[in-house]
Order: C-alpha cells, then sequence, then structure tokens
C-alpha cells in the first residue's frame, strides 16, 4: 500500500508538473517566438498597411462614404477603446437610431453630415467580435453597416483619421466601442448593445488590459492608462521570472496584474501573474513579464520597442511585435 501511495503522490507531482509546463509552453523562447499553447488569438488582426494607408479609404477632407473594411480598435487617451475603420476614421453610432430592430433615423441632410457606412467589405479585427456586424436596409434601400444591432456613421467633420469630433455632439452621437455601445462608458453592456446577445468584455473603458492597433507594430496589448507594455528578452516565460531588477527598475515598470473579467479583445487564458523577487506581483502575458517604459510620452507610444534590441512590444497572445517600417 505504501508503495502505491507513493506512485499515485509521484504520479500527481508529474501531472501538476505538465500541467504547468502546458500552461506556461515548457520552455522559455530565448531570442525567438514560439506557438503559444493557449492558442493563436490572431487569426483576426488586419493587415497592418490596411491601417492609415488604405487607398481606397475617405482621405482628409473628402468622400467618407466608402467602405469599411477592416474595423479595429484605437485606444483613446480619453475615450478608451474606439472603433475605427481600415483609415483610422472614427465610426459614430446615434441615439436616435435603434439597435433592436435594427433601423436608421439618419436622412437627407443628417446623413450628408453623417455618412453612413455601407456594409459591404467589412471584417472585424482582434479586439472586436464578428459576430456583431450586421447590416441594415436603409429608405433609399441601400445596406448600412451596423455593430451590436446599431447602424454604422462616419462625421464629416473630423479632419483627420483618430479624431474624435463626432462624440457628444448634440448629445446624440458616440464614437463606438467594440461592442457597439458608446465609448468612455463605464459599461456598454445591456441595452447600449441590443442585438449582440452577450456583454463583450471590454466594451467601456474599464478595461484594465486592452489589444489595440498600431500602425505599425499590428496588434498591441496596452494597460488601463493607455500604455503600451512590453517584454524583455532577458526575462524567462518556463520558469516564469523577471530579470529587470535594480536600474533597469528605473527605465521599465512591472505591470500590474489584471482583473481577468477586465479585458478588452484579449484571452484570459493567457494572463498570468509572476511573483517578483521583492515579494511583488506583475502581470505576465503567455508566462512573460510584462513592462511599461518611463520613455513613452504618452498613451499609445511605442518608443521602447526594440529598445538595446532587447525591449519588444508585446502582442495580446504574448508574442513580440514585428520590427516595424
Amino acid at each position: 500500500m505504501r508503495n502505491r501511495r507513493q506512485t499515485a503522490a509521484a504520479g500527481a507531482a508529474v501531472a501538476a508538473v505538465m500541467v504547468m509546463t502546458a500552461a506556461c509552453g515548457g520552455s522559455s523562447d530565448q531570442g525567438q517566438d514560439r506557438v503559444a499553447p493557449a492558442g493563436d488569438s490572431s487569426s483576426l488582426a488586419p493587415d497592418s498597411s490596411d491601417f492609415g494607408t488604405d487607398s481606397n479609404a475617405p482621405a482628409a477632407g473628402g468622400d467618407k462614404g466608402g467602405p469599411a473594411k477592416t474595423l479595429t480598435l484605437r485606444q483613446d487617451a480619453d475615450l478608451g477603446g474606439v472603433v475605427t475603420d481600415s483609415a483610422g476614421w472614427t465610426l459614430y453610432r446615434f441615439e436616435e437610431d435603434t439597435a433592436d430592430p435594427a433601423k436608421s433615423n439618419c436622412d437627407g441632410d443628417c446623413a450628408t453630415a453623417w455618412p453612413p457606412v455601407p456594409a459591404e467589405d467589412a471584417s472585424a479585427a482582434e479586439g472586436i467580435d464578428a459576430k456583431l456586424l450586421g447590416k441594415v436596409t436603409r429608405t433609399d434601400g441601400k445596406e448600412q453597416l451596423t455593430l451590436g444591432g446599431w447602424p454604422v456613421y462616419r462625421y464629416a467633420k473630423d479632419v483627420a483619421p483618430g479624431d474624435t469630433k463626432g462624440h457628444g455632439v448634440g448629445g446624440t452621437w458616440n464614437a463606438l466601442a467594440a461592442n457597439g455601445g458608446k465609448a468612455g462608458q463605464a459599461s456598454s453592456g445591456g441595452d447600449e448593445a441590443a442585438g449582440s446577445g452577450e456583454d463583450v468584455a471590454g466594451g467601456g473603458s474599464d478595461a484594465e488590459l486592452s489589444a489595440v492597433q498600431d500602425p505599425e507594430l499590428g496588434t498591441l496589448v496596452a494597460d488601463e492608462e493607455g500604455r503600451i507594455l512590453y517584454r524583455f528578452d532577458k526575462d524567462t516565460a518556463w520558469p516564469m521570472k523577471s530579470n529587470c531588477e535594480g536600474e533597469c527598475l528605473e527605465t521599465w515598470k512591472p505591470a500590474k496584474p489584471v482583473d481577468k473579467n477586465k479585458l478588452e479583445g484579449i484571452d484570459p487564458e493567457h494572463i498570468f501573474t509572476v511573483k517578483r523577487s521583492d515579494g511583488t506581483e506583475q502581470l505576465a502575458i503567455d508566462c512573460w513579464p510584462v513592462y511599461w517604459f518611463t520613455g513613452d510620452a504618452g498613451p499609445g507610444d511605442t518608443e521602447g520597442h526594440l529598445k538595446g534590441n532587447v525591449w519588444h512590444a508585446i502582442t495580446p497572445d504574448g508574442k513580440k511585435a514585428k520590427s516595424g517600417s
């Protein structure tokens, strides 16, 4: 009996190690990318060349009536996650429309100021559930794109991609959050995303961790303050360990652990917590400890990417962001 108990205990220990190994990939990927054990969540990520360089997208001050192509999620310092088209133009919803059933009430002069986005040629990048995309037939017979049931528009007075001049206009226009709700709201569930069938985590500005789109580096991870997060080649993912100590910490600050229920566009299976040598806890993505860079001046800055060729902006599945242009 004693031998059986010992065998069972040993078997349990081996099983525990195997589980931890599976969760954290089994080994460090020093100097190279590896397949994320929880699955690659980048299948909906857009080609970064479509962001800001789309020759078919409306130019600043020009026609804003073309297809959206790839809807992406941009991190705004004031509003949090904001939905844009492939060229970076902010997309809006009209509070006098309805989402269930979907119906547009913006016609005539209204549609001149707020061009409806056509339903064709629309897809969703990481951070936006493709199942929330739909269409509604307008009074002129044309089909308009919907997100979470809400008809989607651009604003004629937005001068450049990234502008949000339409947000709050007349108290009836709002930039769109990822689930069709109003950007900048603490919660965008319930009737804010009518027709979605479910709440989408991080639909408002309460997300503690978000997938954001960078025009050069693709889909990156930002904390609740919009700061881009990084991984360090001298750390290890198995065992999870941070090797940024002493003077390193003056420049690279460990990211705080997050609530897995407050993620926007990030799979909770990739989120871990690692204990540092001083006993504090640090956020890890796919078992890689992550940091924010004190040299980044504002939300969305990526000055830390490729610093010393050992620091890399991190993707939602824990990989290193591509080099950029």
